[in-house]
């Protein structure tokens, strides 16, 4: 049984972490829920265009279930000196 399609057979949300790459200076999708969910670009909405176009095919691809939401979670961390 492939335990992804069981995790999401009574609906629920497909989450999509959302990460900036200070060095990088890049923006970066991932998604433990929906394999192969890799995704960066140097803006903030040029990536969430990306992820709301490959996604949908990425979940038809992977044969989950099509009627749940996607969730985008961001984490901002940033490191400042004390002086």
């Amino acid at each position: 049984m492939d335990l992804s399609f069981a995790k999401y057979e009574n609906g629920g949300e497909y989450q999509v972490k959302i990460e900036y790459d200070k060095d990088a200076e890049v923006w970066i999708a991932t998604s433990d829920d929906i394999v192969g969910l890799v995704l960066e670009s140097e803006s903030f909405d040029e990536l969430r265009k990306k992820v709301l176009t490959a996604a949908p095919e990425l979940i038809e691809l992977n044969n989950l279930p099509k009627n749940n939401s996607i969730r985008f979670s961001m984490n901002l961390h940033e490191r400042l000196a004390i002086a």
